[in-house]
């Protein structure tokens, strides 16, 4: 039986090859799909305790996890963050208009309890799912009740509880499911979570670093027919106190004017007495999806869906401001047989209406009174050339709209109205070759695009350590095209997979600085073109009966031209906050029957000393002489008690090592135990 290709989520617990459906909207296995592709299941999020949706992807290739608070959370994907990629749930856009630039904590928004499991698609996913979507895609597929796999009426459940000892953070999720085998299902889960503040061998306690939380998802699953289903689903996020710590007097180290000192690498302290971040989200949708049709709708799906955020800061100098969003949605997809191949088409619509506030009018987040319209149609034909050589084809139209009624224009020190429209077309072009059964090559071309939004048109907001940044409203889209090619194999006891891109930048939306009158500001402004090109290799390897090793690597380098200065030169500079050259490599022993595991782990990146101008400039997250290297050592292991009950113990940063992810406001903890149980009923 072969190894699985566990180098997507480097995680050893079944042997049956996955499937995944994000990449081409339709089941495929994960090793015929051309693109490089990170699986985190639910049992991978149990077994390592994972914390946050954020850190669910800390162990895979091409990613860094940027945080820069312990309750945010942003991951670089092939050198892209935030908005530049896109996030989904169940394939609804979870991104809207009004997103920001940089690492965001949005992404920490969803409950990883609430997650089945994670498909993540590294490089440009524009042509299925549009805008944003440059560095990657993840998808969170939640968790059901499953009814098809069951008999009769049933009951089911369980509750999970995690507790570590540096944060001394509670968190605790309950699940239970009912419903009738083949008839209908319903789920519903509940957490709540306590963290606590994180403590490092530098800085002991880091006040205010904890935040609360409390989560709630319901999913209602019925057959309509035997061919057909119909979904309808509810989720609720709420996040109270999340400080902004490096921005604040707590991150200072005695008085010096100084915070973080490690060797030569020196960051500066805050300077505000608080910044705290709260956020309230909910998520709809009904979803209605069949299959055994005839022609191009032998298989379909329809979502109609409603989100409603409200995103707010509150600083000290003083400044508040909150920004709500009510997000409508409607998609369609369908895919059929013909000729040669598959056809997979369809379209999807969103619209935005934004409601903003300040203590200043001219700081408002985004501009009051507004709106923003995206429509697209896509369509990919999957063609089986010959036996052993596969093309996807895929090319979608695309056109936003957007219109406020309230921006502050410095210029003129008041209020105006404006709108702006965009198109786009976009095309890809991607391929598998079989060299045997459980061995491809895959690789191809594929355009990306992000439509300005909200915040880039019309936004006020901070940004790194104190830069004021205003949008624009005369913005271009920004394009990638991106090149790929990679090999990935599942023999018996190996599993690898290696690849290699180039993505060609155009028309980023970058900033220049900008005086009026008399005032320094980082305008919005798109640059001239740029690359970042990247090296990812994962490996799992079988060494004996009830030995596994696996790892991975990550190399990454880029630049990019643009302007320091609205009208100045165009100069040359590295790409902002690349992923060190970093890996990781782990060695774990399963007990014959399953009953026991136990893994260590060693998890490293080299210093990062490439940094931007931009970067230099953002002294109280990236230190001078850039952010030291690392290496951690941790161990982890699990217990079935019984069939219902699992115990998992982990000790993270043996030798408490003082270090912090590149681009990150707040340490990593410090040696730290966990504690997790698992009951199911």
């Amino acid at each position: 039986m072969p190894f699985v290709l566990l180098v997507s989520s480097l995680h050893a617990q079944d042997f049956l090859e996955p499937t995944v459906v994000t990449a081409s909207r339709v089941e495929q296995k994960q090793l015929d799909t051309p693109y490089s592709i990170s699986i985190i299941s639910e049992d991978q999020i149990i077994d390592e305790q994972l914390r946050t949706v954020p850190e669910s992807l800390k162990n895979t290739s091409g990613v860094m996890i940027q945080k820069t608070t312990h309750g945010h959370g942003s991951p670089f994907i092939r050198g892209f963050t935030g908005r530049q990629n896109l996030l989904l749930v169940d394939g609804v856009r979870m991104n809207n208009s009004t997103w920001r630039s940089g690492p965001i904590q949005y992404w920490n928004t969803l409950d990883v309890y609430s997650v089945d499991r994670m498909e993540l698609v590294k490089g440009p996913g524009s042509v299925m799912y549009g805008s944003d979507s440059l560095g990657g895609t993840l998808n969170l597929l939640s968790k059901g009740a499953d009814y098809w796999l069951e008999q009769g009426s049933f009951q089911n459940g369980g509750v999970y509880y995690r507790y570590d000892t540096n944060s001394q953070s509670n968190v605790g999720h309950l699940e239970q499911n009912i419903g009738e085998g083949g008839k209908w299902g319903l789920h519903l889960g509940a957490s709540v979570k306590s963290f606590g503040d994180i403590r490092d061998s530098f800085f002991g306690q880091m006040n205010r670093t904890g935040y609360q939380e409390q989560n709630v998802d319901v999913k209602y699953s019925q057959a309509l027919s035997e061919t057909t289903q119909m979904d309808l689903a509810f989720q609720y996020l709420n996040q109270d106190n999340v400080w902004r710590w490096h921005s604040t007097t707590l991150s200072e180290r005695g008085g010096s004017g100084l915070s973080w000192q490690h060797g030569d690498h020196v960051t500066q302290a805050g300077t505000l007495d608080y910044r705290i971040y709260d956020q309230e989200r909910y998520l709809t949708y009904a979803k209605f999806s069949g299959s055994n049709g005839v022609g191009l709708l032998e298989e379909w799906a329809s979502t109609v869906s409603y989100q409603k955020s409200q995103d707010s800061e509150t600083r000290s100098d003083p400044r508040w401001g909150v920004t709500n969003v009510q997000t409508f949605g409607v998609s369609f997809q369908a895919s059929g047989e013909t000729g040669p191949g598959r056809l997979v088409w369809g379209a999807d619509f969103y619209h935005d209406n934004v409601d903003s506030d300040a203590s200043d009018p001219s700081r408002r987040p985004v501009a009051d009174g507004a709106r923003y319209d995206s429509l697209g149609a896509f369509t990919q034909y999957n063609w089986d050339v010959v036996e052993n050589f596969q093309l996807e084809l895929g090319a979608r139209a695309s056109y936003f709209d957007s219109a406020w009624d309230s921006v502050y224009n410095r210029n003129l020190g008041h209020d105006v109205s404006g709108d702006g429209n965009w198109g786009d077309i976009s095309f890809s072009v991607r391929g598998t070759y079989d060299l045997s059964e459980d061995w491809v090559l895959y690789g191809g071309v594929s355009e990306g695009f992000r439509a300005p939004n909200l915040a880039d048109l019309t936004g006020s907001t901070v940004s790194r350590s104190s830069d004021e940044v205003i949008g624009s409203s005369d913005l271009d889209a920004e394009k990638v095209v991106s090149f790929e090619l990679g090999s990935k194999a599942d023999w018996r006891d190996l599993s690898f997979s290696f690849a290699g891109f180039y993505t060609w930048i155009r028309n980023p939306i970058t900033s220049a600085q900008q005086t009026i009158s008399g005032v320094d500001y980082l305008r919005l402004t798109n640059g001239e073109e740029g690359y970042i090109w990247g090296l990812e290799a994962d490996a799992a390897w079988r060494i004996a009966a009830q030995w596994e090793i696996l790892g991975n690597l990550t190399y990454q380098d880029g630049k990019q031209k643009s302007q320091a200065v609205i009208d100045g030169p165009v100069v040359e500079d590295t790409v902002s906050r690349l992923a060190p050259f970093s890996g990781n490599v782990r060695l774990r022993w399963t007990e014959e029957g399953g009953k026991y595991w136990i893994e260590g782990q060693l998890l490293g990146a080299v210093t990062q000393d490439n940094l931007s101008q931009s970067d230099l400039g953002d002294d109280q997250r990236i230190p001078s002489n850039g952010t030291p290297g690392y290496l951690v050592g941790s161990i982890r292991g699990g217990w079935q008690v019984q069939e219902n009950l699992l115990v998992t113990l982990g000790l993270e940063n043996l030798t408490d090592e003082d270090y912090r992810v590149h681009g990150s406001g707040v340490n990593e903890p410090g040696i730290n135990a966990l504690l997790g149980i698992n009951v199911d009923w």
